[in-house]
């Protein structure tokens, strides 16, 4: 049963009757003591909630019965209902363990995914997980046998059938893209397209027309009709990366169309839908951005339904050797060479280096000593020659660096090493150029 709770008429049956007709048991009440005494009672499924009751539209007694509700029934997800105009109000809600709010007026299609995905994460959760390895879900492109990765896989596992929006966390090079891809392929819309935008490469002006699309004529040089992403997503997922480099004026822009699944190409006032499972990455700290207000609040909770954090290479290094392997053997098919064998002084030597650059770095070091050294087994001095970051920095005192020390170290050298040349240098880091830039911003490092 979904249990509803509004002081207004119209909206309880409007509400009652959309439930009904979408197939679900539906009971509707007007006051807190109604809702109380029916959580005490019985543990309803789901429970939609008005933030306001008798002539106040403080919203505070919509907080208090929603601490309330959750004392009664903790496990209960709750959808809270309030206007446009009292975000706010429903991100406090957010941080008191409501599941998620819609706005009025409500836009029916969007409740009932809400609601969908609501009730197929809470029975997931009700479910005891299941082992790791299971015939019905695929993780081809991941590679490794650690604890860490297990988990995750075992999550990606229980939310990819679900509709919910998933946030990952990492350093750049830890492969959130591929954990993104993997939600995908395993989910009902693996099927449907996989959008991918790298937003920190996105200008501001080029937002709109980029995501959005834009008709013929918008603007200058609009020559002709052209689909946005979330049009080109449409009945799949998009892929939205370095979500936390996103401008705040382009930030709006995104909420409302995660908010109603509605958006309006550049140049037509016509309305369009899209039904998107949405899947974002960041290698920041979108909580401390939110704290310094240079990121939303509200689409901070909108977007991280399911966090997934990705340790870095250096807290998993179990999986080196594994992942050398798959990378030395992928390069040699690819450039027709035989399956190279790598020694376990080679292996102790990988699994020996802190890695600022991740798995991307790993990468780059074992294609290229393969490509240069050209040999059938490969030690660790191949390795080592061909490694910017030496693997023990001593300072003068004879103690060892720390591990911001020794990336500092890892940056400068690979910098000299190119004469300068930053692209080169991020390539030979094995990071992209503008998790570079922050590093070397991070640690005072001018050219």
């Amino acid at each position: 049963m979904i249990l509803i709770i509004d002081d207004d008429t119209v909206v309880r049956s409007s509400l009652t009757f959309l439930l009904k007709w979408a197939g679900y048991e539906a009971l509707a009440v007007a006051t807190p003591g109604e809702l109380l005494d029916r959580v005490r009672k019985e543990a309803p499924r789901l429970i939609l909630m008005d933030m306001n009751f008798s002539l106040t539209t403080s919203g505070e007694e919509g907080i208090h019965l929603l601490k309330q509700v959750k004392i009664f029934r903790p496990s209960t997800p709750v959808i809270l209902i309030t206007g446009w105009g009292s975000i706010s109000l429903a991100v406090e809600g957010m941080r008191a363990g409501a599941f998620d709010f819609v706005t009025k007026p409500w836009n029916n299609l969007s409740l009932l995914n809400s609601i969908r995905t609501a009730l197929d994460l809470s029975e997931q959760k009700s479910i005891e997980a299941s082992p790791f390895k299971r015939t019905d879900f695929h993780f081809d492109k991941i590679v490794g046998k650690s604890k860490a990765l297990t988990e995750i896989l075992s999550l990606v596992s229980r939310i990819a059938p679900t509709k919910a929006s998933v946030l990952i966390t990492g350093e750049s090079g830890t492969g959130k893209e591929l954990i993104a891809e993997a939600i995908h392929a395993n989910s009902p819309r693996a099927k449907e397209a996989f959008v991918k935008v790298n937003l920190g490469g996105l200008s501001q002006s080029l937002f709109e027309s980029e995501m959005f699309g834009h008709k013929k004529g918008a603007f200058t040089d609009a020559y002709a009709d052209r689909a946005g992403r979330f049009e080109l997503a449409d009945k799949g997922t998009i892929f939205l990366d370095e979500i936390g480099d996103l401008d705040l004026s382009c930030q709006v822009k995104l909420l409302r169309v995660l908010q109603d699944q509605t958006f309006e190409a550049l140049g037509d006032s016509r309305p369009r839908r899209t039904d998107v499972r949405v899947v974002s990455a960041t290698n920041c700290n979108l909580r401390e951005k939110v704290a310094e207000h240079s990121f939303r609040e509200d689409l901070f909770y909108r977007i991280n339904l399911i966090t997934i954090h990705l340790p870095p290479l250096r807290e998993r290094k179990e999986d080196i050797p594994l992942l050398a392997q798959y990378f030395a053997g992928k390069q040699a098919e690819a450039n027709g060479l035989p399956r190279p064998e790598l020694t376990q002084e080679a292996f102790a030597y990988l699994q020996s280096l802190p890695y600022p650059g991740n798995i991307r770095e790993l990468k780059n070091l074992v294609e290229r000593t393969l490509l240069i050294s050209g040999k059938d087994v490969l030690d660790h001095t191949d390795f080592a020659s061909q490694n910017t970051d030496p693997q023990t920095i001593e300072r003068s005192n004879g103690s060892e660096l720390t591990l911001n020390e020794l990336e500092k170290q890892s940056i400068l050298q690979a910098i000299e090493k190119q004469s300068g040349n930053l692209s080169k240098a991020a390539s030979t880091l094995g990071v992209s150029r503008a998790a570079l830039y922050r590093r070397m911003e991070k640690y005072g490092i001018r050219l």
